[in-house]
């Protein structure tokens, strides 16, 4: 069995279980979580906005490691898995990014603030904009992975800045946990881990389907030049 054939055994399971853990996220978002007093309907934003940001960081370090492993070990195996986690990786940046400008815009009337954490995600969303681009720009499929694995090892740099931005600067950006300052309701708390998971699940879906495509793409691309 070669590795689109392991893939595909995992994917449907996967992406079945994950379409069943974000339908069971909607009955907790919807029913079992109270309305938050201050803002109303518009907190339940949170409960994507958290999920989609957490695993748009954990994509990033999967291109990270994928990179490294590149470098050490020549591995296009490990390049295709880096850059279908960082396609899923901007996706969800982009939705934290865009769920985040929505409370922005109820919560501190503005749509957009020059906030750290909102200034280091920016920054984050055009390295990795800019990694992908790189990827099509080089010539030579072996010089075009070397070099964007030395990129997805710096690019990674920033990555620590977004999450801790917030407690290394003075920031706007709302407290989730009560060591932050903050604090949520139990109902709220267990909200969040449903939906963290789900949206883990429905991540690591998306970034083997990708890693499937690119495999497949590899292999047609071997048949091709082979027969040439």
């Amino acid at each position: 069995m070669n590795n689109s054939d392991t893939i595909s055994s995992l994917l449907g399971p996967l992406a079945l279980a994950g379409g069943a853990a974000m339908a069971l996220a909607q009955y907790f978002i919807w029913f079992y979580a109270p309305v938050e007093a201050t803002m109303g309907l518009v907190q339940k934003i949170f409960y994507l906005h958290l999920p989609v940001a957490w695993w748009g960081l954990i994509s990033f370090f999967i291109v990270f490691c994928a990179s490294i492993a590149v470098l050490v070990r020549k591995s296009p195996v490990m390049d295709q898995l880096a850059v279908s986690a960082a396609e899923v990786g901007l996706l969800l940046s982009t939705l934290t990014l865009a769920t985040g400008s929505l409370w922005a815009r109820v919560s501190w009337n503005t749509w957009w603030t020059w906030d750290p954490r909102l200034s280091t995600a920016l920054i984050m969303w055009f390295i990795y904009a800019g990694y992908l681009v790189l990827r099509q720009s080089i010539e030579g499929q072996r010089k075009m992975r070397m070099v964007a694995a030395v990129l997805g090892v710096v690019a990674f740099l920033n990555v620590p800045l977004v999450f801790l931005s917030a407690r290394m600067w003075r920031s706007i950006h709302p407290a989730v946990f009560a060591s932050e300052g903050g604090g949520l309701e139990p109902e709220m708390m267990t909200t969040v881990v449903v939906c963290v998971i789900a949206m883990g699940l429905v991540t690591a879906a998306l970034i083997l389907m990708r890693f499937r495509q690119k495999n497949l793409q590899e292999r047609l691309w071997n048949l091709y030049t082979y027969r040439d």
